[in-house]
């Protein structure tokens, strides 16, 4: 879902090129988007409107997972709430039925070693 109002900026931690578009889209103009992974799938074509009215897009080189924890904190104490479940990998498909029928409210998270300490 869209934001309530325009961001000032964005962040894109998920390897995921198609939502460089949908986070420009979110950005006020004069807006950043940062692309914070190391590697990500093709960012799909958009129109230039996206980019149009100075939004920047941008990519970080070597982030680490110590800026990602520190960047995670800061949004803690600003108040920024993301709802996870997670799922132990074998649950996959589990995860995939509880999406389809409504029964995830948040994102899932699947884990290689859930519970194992």
């Amino acid at each position: 879902m869209p934001p309530p109002e325009p961001l000032d900026a964005a962040i894109i931690f998920a390897p995921a090129g198609e939502l460089v578009p949908l986070a420009l889209k979110a950005v006020r103009k004069g807006g950043r988007v940062v692309c914070g992974g190391i590697h990500m799938s093709d960012i799909p074509a958009f129109p230039y409107r996206l980019l149009w009215e100075e939004r920047e897009l941008v990519s970080v080189a070597n982030l680490t997972r110590a800026d990602a924890h520190a960047f995670f904190a800061e949004a803690a104490s600003a108040g920024v709430h993301a709802a996870t479940r997670p799922y132990p990998l074998e649950a996959a498909n589990e995860a995939l039925d509880d999406l389809r029928n409504g029964r995830l409210s948040g994102a899932a998270v699947l884990a290689v070693h859930l519970g194992d300490g």
